[in-house]
């Protein structure tokens, strides 16, 4: 996936930046659907729950373009608001998940010897901080390269970088433990 940016000139100047107007957001819509969904299905779990973060990103992106400095691609711009968008739903519904699990007071989760390693894998990954689950699926779901992760979750590239090894460094430490 290649981000369409302004021209190096004109970002430097600042000047000749026409107006994001809606046709600008269609067009970034068209091109990235897809691999925006799958971000926000990975993110959510729930594929109703992404096609929902999308369609609700996209109708803020298109709210808020006036906002839209030009200091980066358009592209990553609607990437940020689109996954901001996913992150929030998920928020609320961790926290709706955590007052169910208290009303039921059953433990969250499955006993370690119930699990695959498919779904060890998708319950560590749930575990690992926000950061590195944002990386992490925009780097294998979307096949995002470090200077696109690093605009869309507005981080340095050297962190994307830093922030993979965390999460596969973890993973492996995981995994080995279960062996164990």
């Amino acid at each position: 996936m290649e981000f369409v940016s302004e021209s190096d000139s004109a970002r430097r100047a600042g000047a000749g930046r026409r107006a994001v107007d809606v046709a600008d957001i269609e067009s970034v819509y068209v091109r990235t659907y897809p691999a925006l969904v799958r971000v926000c299905a990975a993110t959510l779990e729930d594929g109703e729950e992404a096609l929902e973060a999308v369609q609700e990103g996209f109708a803020v992106a298109i709210q808020r373009r006036a906002a839209f400095r030009g200091e980066g691609s358009l592209d990553g711009w609607v990437w940020r608001v689109v996954v901001n968008a996913a992150r929030t739903r998920q928020r609320r519904r961790v926290g709706r998940m955590k007052a169910e699990a208290l009303v039921r007071e059953e433990p969250p989760g499955v006993p370690r010897d119930a699990w695959s390693s498919q779904e060890f894998v998708r319950d560590f990954v749930r575990t690992l901080p926000e950061r590195q689950r944002l990386v992490l699926f925009l780097r294998y779901f979307s096949g995002l390269d470090y200077r696109e992760i690093a605009q869309v979750a507005d981080i340095a590239v050297g962190t994307v970088s830093a922030t993979l090894n965390a999460a596969h460094e973890s993973l492996r430490r995981a995994m080995e433990e279960a062996e164990d």
